[in-house]
């Protein structure tokens, strides 16, 4: 339970920022005549998103009174427990749990918007396919388990084969691939380079981390869109591998694995969400080793389902780290890690 306390300037400031606000709407060089804000602050201010989280803060207690897990995102909430089977405790703890959360919505002036309130199942699927109509019924609302979801932009499906996200993302570069070739010979070199980061690599990069381990068909989907998007801004005769080098684009396996290991180095020097940090253990030999100040990461005991266990941060993240030349993993320095990881991996990708 956080208790916030404010005093003196801090909370003079606060006192100004929520007291005494004035708002008005522009549009078409004509503004409207200001009126006082009551209640709340104004859309779009930089303390807004701070203001609700702790606006939010009892939530985290209800959530963890049923004892399950959650990650709260602004006004994003995702709860979720992690279970060998789906029983009647499951179901009673899920639908008390979210009946009193709408209680408390309710009391404190929000509502939980069961239309856009999804869930999910994710497992096997021996175990997926034994559970085709789960249910939770609470306040004559009743929540169906969807086949897939968005998570923070993010399509996660059933069985985690993330084929639908692959889908989403091949549709959307098709489309502006083929809008930048329409203008690209109205663009120079350099602003068709920022339409196709802009469009394409971005959406290649986000959360590309979560892609490691995923087998190899699909990572030649994306690298398909990669070096599409390389000739269309190039238009060279020479072999792929060399328009990438050119121009210093890291391949997409690569490309996961800068993330995986940034996010790694993050981790481990505490700029990191907490629990990513606590997923990590540096190796301590029982006895005075070569590796005693190697920088190494414990390697986790080995996973059940190697098709989904080594994909966990817990595992993905010593493994990878563990190969980087010492110098690397001695960096303290964020910027010269980034600048040095690309170059390792730049390297290894292209036989330099």
């Amino acid at each position: 339970k956080l208790n916030v306390s404010y005093s003196g300037s801090a909370l003079s400031w606060f006192q100004s920022y929520l007291t005494n606000r004035q708002q008005f709407i522009k549009g078409n060089n004509c503004s409207s005549s200001t009126a006082p804000l009551l209640q709340g602050v104004p859309q779009g201010s930089v303390i807004g998103p701070l203001l609700f989280i702790l606006y939010l803060i009892p939530l985290g207690d209800i959530i963890r009174h049923h004892g399950l897990n959650f990650h709260c995102y602004a006004d994003d909430i995702q709860i979720y427990i992690s279970t060998k089977s789906i029983s009647s405790t499951t179901y009673f703890t899920l639908t008390r749990c979210l009946t009193d959360i709408k209680t408390w919505l309710e009391h404190n002036f929000l509502k939980l918007n069961c239309d856009k309130t999804d869930t999910i199942i994710i497992g096997p699927k021996t175990i997926t396919k034994s559970i085709p109509n789960f249910q939770l019924n609470f306040n004559n609302a009743t929540l169906s388990s969807s086949p897939v979801i968005h998570n923070l932009g993010f399509l996660f499906d059933t069985n985690l084969s993330l084929e639908q996200h692959f889908n989403q993302i091949t549709r959307y570069a098709c489309f502006h691939l083929k809008n930048i070739a329409r203008l690209h010979s109205s663009l120079s070199f350099a602003a068709a380079e920022t339409l196709i980061h802009a469009f394409i690599t971005s959406r290649l990069d986000y959360c590309d981390s979560i892609l490691h381990g995923t087998p190899s068909r699909i990572i030649n989907k994306m690298q398909y869109i990669e070096n599409s998007a390389a000739r269309l801004l190039t238009h060279p005769r020479e072999h792929i591998t060399l328009v990438l080098q050119n121009l210093h684009w890291l391949p997409i396996a690569q490309r996961i694995k800068f993330k995986v290991l940034l996010s790694t180095f993050k981790a481990l020097h505490n700029l990191a969400p907490p629990y990513l940090t606590d997923l990590l253990q540096r190796l301590a030999p029982s006895r005075s080793l070569r590796s005693s100040h190697a920088n190494l990461l414990s390697l986790p005991c080995r996973t059940k389902h190697h098709n989904w266990g080594d994909r966990a941060f817990s595992i993905a993240a010593p493994t990878l780290w563990n190969t980087l030349p010492l110098p690397l993993r001695d960096c303290a320095d964020l910027p010269i890690f980034k600048k040095s990881l690309k170059t390792h991996l730049f390297k290894i990708a292209f036989n330099l």
